[in-house]
């Protein structure tokens, strides 16, 4: 199906992106002065290389600034440029010659379907790989948020197994008073536990002073030993769960570790479903904030530019601020994080509607 583009059509996409990529620019560079500044002295520290800062930070803060802000971006640079069409009396032009404001939004639409695959695709795949050399840099060089133990550690391996952990200390990869029980048909079968274990590689672990009881029918037949070899379907990471490590994984790993770990018992894993499902709802905020600043700033008003322009960023700093509300009620158990998600988009949207509807015809 053809679009059927015309020339005003390419310009205002043109100035669109033009202006909300210029936006992303010059935001970055002011956040990376300011994250200079604020981490100076950490820079300083003769254990600091150059190179460091320049290629494992900065040119990964790139990307994940530019994903931050890009909801705020996109609303100011429609509010800005329409403000300016607005001013110039071009918006009155092109609705004087015939064409209808369902028709103006469409190079809009263009434009914000541009931004959200932009978006959408730093968030899924690029930046997740680029978090890890990032935040590696952060606990290396200026603080250290990686989880090194875990207390009262209890998942499911496989389908009938519970492991627990009364401690688990990353640093030694040691884990202390561990037990591990087979049910079959929710009656158990066997249980070994350990005065301690210890994780060697990729799934392999060894258990410390331990005694294993085998149950049937009539009988209970008991083993020990010092020291025995034995394969886990888990590793730590499972359950040393970081504040960052979301923002590690690209869209498909992060459904596949959500799935893994609701299978396993393990419930602290809201803030990575909040993520997920939050990389799919900015694809539509990239509409909504469009269509909200089309039809806030189409207008010509007395106040001009600067009206448009402060409550333009009004509206975008409220939905931000309500994201950030509605998933902290997620990560404290009130609502589910697909709900937190996308009910600013909900919200939004019925102010979208009622904007367009109250816009210039």
């Amino acid at each position: 199906m053809k679009l059927g583009l015309k020339r005003i059509d390419w310009y205002i996409i043109k100035q669109f992106l033009g202006t909300y990529f210029f936006a992303i620019i010059l935001l970055i560079a002011i956040s990376v002065v300011f994250d200079i500044n604020e981490k100076i002295d950490k820079f300083l520290r003769p254990d600091v290389p150059l190179k460091a800062i320049i290629f494992d930070y900065y040119l990964n803060f790139i990307p994940y600034f530019a994903s931050m802000f890009s909801s705020l971006i996109t609303f100011v640079a429609v509010i800005f440029f329409t403000s300016k069409l607005a001013d110039n009396s071009e918006i009155i032009a092109m609705l004087a010659s015939g064409m209808s404001f369902k028709r103006l939004m469409l190079p809009y639409t263009i434009s914000a379907a541009v931004i959200a695959t932009f978006t959408f695709v730093l968030n899924a795949y690029v930046i997740p790989p680029a978090n890890i050399t990032r935040i590696d840099f952060q606990n290396k060089y200026i603080k250290n948020k990686k989880e090194t133990s875990a207390q009262n550690v209890q998942l499911e391996v496989e389908p009938g197994v519970i492991a627990y952990f009364s401690t688990f200390d990353s640093k030694s990869n040691m884990g202390y008073r561990f037990s591990l029980e087979h049910f079959e048909e929710k009656k158990l079968i066997s249980r070994l536990t350990a005065k301690s274990i210890k994780y060697d590689s990729l799934h392999q672990w060894t258990v410390i002073d331990y005694m294993i009881r085998d149950f049937d029918e009539t009988h209970e037949l008991i083993s020990s030993g010092t020291r025995k070899d034995t394969t886990l379907t888990i590793v730590p990471s499972d359950f040393l769960i970081s504040v960052n490590d979301c923002e590690t994984m690209t869209s498909p790993e992060l459904k596949t570790y959500i799935d893994r770990q609701k299978k396993r018992g393990i419930g602290n894993i809201q803030t990575f479903e909040i993520e997920y499902h939050k990389r799919y709802a900015a694809i539509m905020a990239a509409f909504i904030l469009t269509f909200i600043g089309v039809s806030l700033s189409s207008r010509k008003i007395k106040g001009g530019m600067g009206l448009n322009i402060g409550i333009g960023l009004a509206l975008s700093f409220s939905y931000i601020l309500f994201l950030t509300v509605t998933s902290t009620f997620a990560v404290n158990g009130f609502v589910s994080p697909m709900i937190a998600a996308w009910i600013p988009n909900v919200i939004y949207t019925i102010i979208a509607i009622y904007l367009y509807q109250k816009a210039p015809r």
